[in-house]
């Protein structure tokens, strides 16, 4: 399995999980996906953990920074400049939700939030490039942005990064939008249904499986909750959401070669 070394900007390339209750996030996904884990144990750090598979970076968990913040994941997208990228999503209509800092010699960051409420985290990569396995059972697999007006979001995203957007016929409602660097599909852009609509726009994160039923069962017996049960999606695969113990959203995904 190759190590993913560098990120083109504008690809997901980290995601990391706030928790309120850390330790037991880091069980739970330790348990699920067979996850090493090593906190850092700088004070600055506020104990901020890395998560790796078969020796590789797969995502990270961090403590909320303020009090009340809700257990969620979160997705980084890389740039090559934090700053001029922070430029452009104001122009584009975007807001800031943390200004740009250096992380250590890892990397400068910011966090931001598109016009139709989904928050996402831009990263220029120092020391700390992202994750180093991807697309492999128990590593990242997609990102997509979920929101209640996928037109403005794909406008948005496109002004910042320069994508493409494919759009993917999806029966009668909209299309899914595929966001794409040259000919490679990096993200996507979900419109939600009349069942989801209203909800929070937000960015979801999607976990690589090798058997989707089986992580839902084991998801379930480590105290998650099952949002969507495992349904075949054509020339994607199988997919579940799942909700982990303390309240975080995510989805897993299995080849259909698998």
């Amino acid at each position: 399995m190759p190590e993913f070394t560098e990120y083109a900007p504008g690809t997901p390339c980290w995601v990391d999980v706030t928790s309120p209750e850390l330790d037991r996030t880091i069980s739970f996904y330790v348990e699920l996906f067979g996850w090493e884990f090593e906190q850092d144990s700088r004070p600055e750090a506020g104990g901020y953990a890395m998560f790796s598979k078969d020796g590789k970076l797969v995502a990270g968990a961090t403590p909320p920074q303020q009090e009340g913040m809700p257990s969620s994941w979160a997705t980084y997208l890389a740039t090559d400049d934090v700053d001029a990228t922070v430029g452009r999503i104001r122009e584009a209509g975007g807001s800031l939700l943390l200004e740009p800092l250096d992380v250590f010699a890892d990397g400068r960051m910011a966090v931001a939030q598109d016009p139709t409420g989904a928050a996402f985290s831009i990263w220029q990569a120092g020391e700390h490039h992202g994750a180093q396995l991807a697309n492999e059972p128990g590593s990242l697999a997609w990102n997509e942005c979920q929101t209640n007006d996928a037109e403005t979001a794909a406008a948005f995203y496109c002004a910042v990064f320069g994508y493409e957007v494919e759009a993917v016929p999806m029966g009668q409602g909209e299309p899914y939008r595929v966001l794409k660097l040259g000919e490679k599909s990096v993200a996507g852009i979900f419109e939600l249904n009349d069942e989801l609509r209203g909800a929070p726009a937000s960015w979801a994160t999607v976990f690589a499986v090798a058997d989707a039923d089986e992580a839902v069962a084991r998801a379930q017996e480590l105290g998650g909750t099952v949002l969507v049960p495992p349904l075949d999606i054509p020339d994607v695969g199988r997919f579940a959401a799942l909700q982990d113990p303390v309240g975080a959203v995510f989805q897993v995904l299995a080849d259909p070669a698998s």
